[in-house]
């Protein structure tokens, strides 16, 4: 058979085809080794997320210091304020225990009491047997519930490590980043580095513009959050806004289960309306951050489509968990924007 006598449209089907087929085999080549390396590559994600929020503190302060003081000082301040934040919570959460585990007695009672006389008219029996049946899965399953919490205080131990590896990076990322960069332009030949530089500079911009979008996204998501269950009285609301302030990391989903969880903590402590109130609390900001946050400061930074975001969201889900959901979005973004 001649070339010629092979249709076009196959020929360049069949083109398309195999590069398609490299390409796949590169991506899927480079998640296997990405798995392998998990955590490294994320201690370096971390580190390039710091660097990305200190560094706008770094360049003000590399105006009247030497960079390394600068770097130093940038560092110092944005854990001085983490800490300050967490001890403050935790002050909060000691505060609020002997408070909190009577109300959410009576908050049973009350959920008790609304399981029989509204409109699922449960008996006390029923009630009694699901209790019974949930006490003894508590008890069948002791042994493994421990074997999680021993596990869950080696991933402490990990993550400890991953941020300590993370803070090491960004000292050099903040404090050589560009010799760095200029390394790497040296493993490609003279003829493709502005290509290969202005892709890199592209990929920073729009991975710091993300980062530091999100963050600001995620503190007035935050806020509305505290705002809100304090007025409704809800019991921590600090710790509940500040876990709503971590889930806005992972787009679309992180939020809503945040504030789900806060709608079960109102339900036992202060009763249905209240957790009513939560849910409204959690549509109204939920369309707040879509049509105002969202566009107004994520605009310029990705232009990716929301199926997009959410297909990205369920795939990282899907290939690392909830790690995975998290890092999806600025990685799409940034391949998107080279």
């Amino acid at each position: 058979m001649q070339p010629d006598d092979v249709p076009r449209g196959l020929r360049v089907a069949a083109a398309y085809s195999w590069r398609f087929l490299v390409i796949g085999a590169v991506i899927y080549f480079a998640i296997g080794l990405l798995s392998r390396l998990e955590f490294v590559a994320i201690a370096l994600f971390i580190g390039l997320v710091i660097t990305a929020l200190v560094g706008p503190l770094v360049r003000l302060l590399h105006k009247v210091m030497p960079r390394g003081l600068a770097v130093a000082i940038g560092l110092f301040v944005s854990i001085l304020v983490i800490l300050g934040i967490f001890t403050f919570i935790g002050a909060e959460v000691a505060g609020q225990i002997p408070t909190l585990s009577g109300q959410f007695r009576s908050g049973i009672d009350e959920i008790e009491r609304w399981l029989r006389e509204g409109p699922l008219h449960w008996d006390a029996a029923r009630i009694e047997q699901y209790t019974n049946e949930i006490r003894t899965w508590i008890t069948n399953n002791q042994a493994s519930l421990a074997e999680r919490a021993i596990g869950g205080a080696g991933t402490i131990a990990e993550g400890l490590t991953a941020l300590f590896l993370a803070l090491f990076s960004a000292i050099f990322f903040l404090a050589g980043g560009e010799r760095i960069w200029d390394w790497i332009l040296t493993l490609v030949s003279r003829r493709q580095r502005p290509r290969v530089d202005g892709a890199g500079l592209v990929a920073w911009g729009t991975f710091a513009g993300y980062t530091r979008g999100i963050v600001v996204v995620a503190a007035s998501n935050a806020l509305l959050v505290a705002i809100g269950l304090t007025i409704l009285r809800v019991p921590l609301s600090v710790p509940l806004a500040l876990l709503v302030f971590f889930g806005s990391f992972i787009p679309i989903i992180g939020a809503p289960i945040a504030m789900i969880i806060a709608a079960i903590i109102a339900l036992a402590a202060q009763g249905p309306l209240t957790a009513l109130g939560v849910i409204v609390m959690i549509a109204l900001i939920g369309q707040f951050e879509g049509h105002v946050l969202q566009p107004l400061v994520m605009a310029k930074a990705v232009s990716i489509h929301p199926l997009a975001v959410a297909l990205s969201v369920a795939a990282g889900t899907v290939l690392a968990g909830i790690v995975g959901a998290g890092i999806a979005v600025p990685g799409v973004s940034v391949v998107y924007a080279v």
